[in-house]
């Protein structure tokens, strides 16, 4: 990865694009700092920061994914999850509503219509979230300066303005720098939080401790974090390649036509969206709650309960474990969904015979689709089982030890799965540029 980028910084060209992203990236780590006008931000932080203590996991979760911003409310406070909760909601359109699924068949064209209806859907969203987001600060009295709809205006403005913005700005990454700008602004996000998880562990395992303690205890932390890093990099790159061969044609007096090539199946097809669709149904319900300021200890406190992350694991009260297991058999189902509505066998199948293409010992049609299927429904459990290792034990590390920190589970996987894509356009980039340089010469 050095090397890559040792090398790709002696290209005029990629260097220039590489020096835009990290420009851009700067403007949104300043964006993080400058607060809602009209927001006591200090009450706020205050705030959050009790419900992170009282066990809020969900918020927790919020705050990583958007750098802080949330928990500082800065004019970036929504930052990009409402472009990725309007992203997840048109894929899931494209099948039920015709007009989308021809789109996302249609080319260049049609990813264009769906692009312009997934901006629609955010500025739709942002306004929303933010619309009640200033309805609570101005019901609680002390989080804004004034309870005045003056105020309440410019925090709807200034929230749905920052998330059009960094939208904006990682459309921008994506036409003029590297990698997936959307993709990136969610990575530097995590990232920002690094220094505070150290922080976070020096103090509690390492602090106070004798030498030996410390290296000890710091050598089977950067264990775990280096093994989690080896499993969520193996996950990545996995894949079971399907080989195809193609028969000959006659054009002409010529049989041409004749070869092989493969279909690559990623092991992990659905990427984190799982574990992202199963961790926003659980805390859908316990971020609604808080801001309602519901404390209640009836049914419904019970139902929070199992469905709190941070209960999980609690050596006190193990009952509220049981939510882990659905937990599991959620990230499974949307595992298995996702990959349905993204990888169709039968498409696949079509396209191979219409260009005289078969599976060595598969008959082509409607048996290559069946045998397609099957082979991704048996590497979607492999991918899935992997996905779950990653996801549940930094829930376990906090449950039984309090380890809580921002670079694993999910915001490892992100992490990662970015670094190494950008990587490999970066090397892409560079491979088209030799080959430019080559045919010029």
């Amino acid at each position: 990865m050095l090397t890559t980028l040792k090398n790709a910084f002696k290209i005029k060209e990629i260097r220039t694009k590489i020096i835009f992203t990290v420009l851009m990236l700067a403007v949104i780590r300043l964006g993080s700092a400058i607060s809602v006008p009209g927001i006591n931000a200090s009450v706020f932080t205050s705030w959050f920061k009790n419900l992170q203590t009282g066990g809020e996991d969900a918020f927790g979760f919020l705050g990583r994914m958007t750098g802080g911003s949330f928990e500082n409310m800065s004019i970036l406070a929504l930052n990009i999850t409402p472009y990725i909760t309007s992203s997840i909601i048109i894929q899931l359109l494209t099948i039920a509503i015709p007009k989308f699924e021809e789109w996302q068949h249609d080319g260049e064209e049609g990813r264009k219509k769906l692009t312009n209806m997934t901006r629609y859907f955010t500025i739709g969203l942002a306004l929303i979230e933010s619309i009640a987001m200033a309805v609570g600060f101005y019901n609680n009295g002390s989080m804004v300066k004034s309870q005045n709809l003056v105020y309440c205006v410019e925090i709807v403005a200034a929230l749905t303005a920052g998330s059009a913005f960094l939208m904006w700005l990682g459309e921008r990454i994506t036409d003029y720098g590297v990698g997936n700008g959307i993709s990136i602004v969610l990575t530097i996000n995590i990232i920002s939080r690094l220094p505070q998880d150290i922080q976070s562990l020096y103090t509690q395992y390492l602090k106070g401790k004798s030498i030996v303690q410390m290296v000890v205890y710091g050598l089977i932390i950067l264990a775990i974090i280096v093994g989690m890093v080896v499993l969520v990099v193996l996950l990545n790159d996995a894949e079971r390649r399907i080989p195809v061969q193609y028969a000959k044609k006659l054009q002409g007096r010529r049989l041409v036509g004749s070869g092989s090539s493969e279909i690559p199946l990623k092991v992990n097809t659905a990427g984190v969206m799982p574990i992202i669709f199963a961790m926003s149904l659980f805390q859908f319900p316990i971020i609604v709650s808080s801001l309602l300021k519901y404390s209640g200890t009836g049914i419904w406190s019970e139902v929070l309960s199992y469905l709190n992350q941070s209960r999980w694991f609690d050596r006190t009260n193990w009952k509220y474990s049981i939510g882990l297991l659905l937990y599991i058999l959620l990230m499974v189902f949307f595992a298995y969904f996702y990959t349905s509505i993204t990888f169709n066998p039968l498409e696949i199948a079509d396209n191979l015979k219409k260009q005289g293409g078969f599976i060595p010992g598969i008959r082509p049609g409607k048996p290559t689709s069946n045998y397609l299927q099957t082979v991704l429904n048996y590497i979607i459990l492999i991918g899935v089982c992997g996905l779950i290792i990653i996801a549940v034990l930094p829930i376990m590390f906090n449950g039984l030890f309090g380890a809580s920190v921002s670079f694993a589970g999910t915001s490892l996987i992100i992490v990662v799965s970015v670094i190494l894509e950008t990587i490999k356009q970066i090397e892409s980039q560079m491979l088209v540029r030799n080959y430019k340089g080559f045919l010029d010469d």
